[in-house]
């Protein structure tokens, strides 16, 4: 593969345009793949990013979902992470994210989520060549997991959850699952509540109840199982949304409540919907700044648990390929791809984003 130059969004300060950049792509080393971007999902991470909700370490190429074509595999490369064998052209699916296996999370722990240098490479210096996926190129180098997407899937629907599937599966994991039966209130309707709907809905729960907005999204919820709505802009106080959950959960509140909004206001109403023995899974706080006050003897006295989540593993990111390949003709996980944008247009797609005009907003270099 001879050198080419390559474009990319780089976000060179927060509040500000990203910009296009361009850098040489050169051939695959031992261990390392050169992809061809495809399609690159816009996280609500990626709007954290752009507004200064997260600290950036300086100018870095945005996107941590991607789906490419392989273009150029280095010496001793041949199959993905899951040893499916792998040629060029094939579509894998990837993050910008690399446990080091060096440190005590990787080691002892054996939680690759909590690697203290997996994130390395996704503050790459904006300099060099990326694993991000704002990118018509993307390098990803020896020991960064990826998998194969097989024929049979559309790279839609693995893309419409982005990284909020595979971190609902860990999620899930952390939660001890969902039983049947089981009542289940999602809080937000975005990639990472829709993730979280539909893996309640193949877990069996019999009640699945979504707060959040727009009516798009809500509307998206509903075909992937959710049976009740509970739509933000019409119940607009959290006292009343408390209460419409009290009113459809006989009084009792949920066994199972999952955060998925990224807004902490929602901490504090979720717990007051948590029924007694229930469980709350926080999720999508990750990028969200800031402070809420609770009453601990609240939680002591109705024997509530609180599981964080933070990101997932290298498994997970198999398992999201195995959900969208099971379950893409069933349910309409590939419509949830709503908006496509240029890569010139990246500013334009963390606008839409951040104004919850989509659903799911790809970048796709190519268009």
């Amino acid at each position: 593969m001879p050198d080419r130059m390559s474009k990319r969004a780089v976000l060179v300060q927060a509040n500000q345009p990203v910009e296009i950049w361009q850098h040489p792509v050169s051939a695959a080393q031992a261990g390392e793949v050169v992809v061809r971007v495809l399609m690159s999902g816009v996280c609500g991470t990626d709007v954290h990013f752009w507004r200064g909700e997260v600290d950036l370490p300086g100018p870095m190429v945005l996107g941590h979902e991607g789906i490419g074509a392989v273009e150029d595999l280095g010496e001793g490369v041949t199959t993905d992470f899951a040893g499916a064998p792998l040629s060029i052209g094939d579509r894998i699916y990837w993050v910008p994210l690399s446990p080091c296996h060096r440190c005590h999370y990787c080691t002892v722990e054996k939680d690759l989520s909590l690697c203290e240098n997996g994130m390395a490479e996704l503050f790459r210096a904006a300099d060099r060549p990326p694993s991000a996926c704002y990118s018509e190129y993307s390098w990803l180098p020896a020991g960064m997991p990826f998998y194969r997407i097989p024929d049979d899937t559309p790279s839609e629907a693995v893309i419409a959850f982005g990284c909020a599937m595979p971190t609902m599966l860990q999620g899930i994991e952390r939660l001890g699952g969902i039983n049947i039966n089981q009542t289940v209130v999602v809080q937000g309707c975005g990639p990472v509540g829709l993730a979280a709907v539909l893996l309640a809905k193949l877990s069996g729960a019999r009640q699945i109840i979504v707060i959040g907005a727009p009516e798009r999204r809500l509307a998206m919820a509903a075909r992937l199982g959710a049976t009740d709505i509970i739509n933000m802009e019409e119940v607009s106080t959290a006292e009343e949304r408390v209460q419409r959950v009290l009113d459809l959960t006989q009084g009792r509140g949920a066994e199972v409540v999952i955060e998925a909004a990224g807004v902490v206001a929602a901490f504090g109403e979720g717990l007051k919907i948590v029924a007694k023995n229930g469980r709350y899974l926080v999720v999508g706080l990750w990028s969200a700044p800031g402070t809420v006050a609770i009453e601990p003897r609240y939680i002591n006295n109705n024997n509530l648990r609180i599981i964080g989540t933070a990101l997932y593993q290298p498994e997970h990111l198999y398992g999201a390929i195995q959900v969208a390949q099971k379950n893409h003709r069933e349910f309409p996980l590939a419509e949830a791809v709503t908006h496509r944008f240029s890569l010139e247009d990246s500013q334009k797609a963390l606008e839409a984003v951040a104004r919850l005009e989509t659903v799911k907003a790809v970048i796709i270099p190519g268009l």
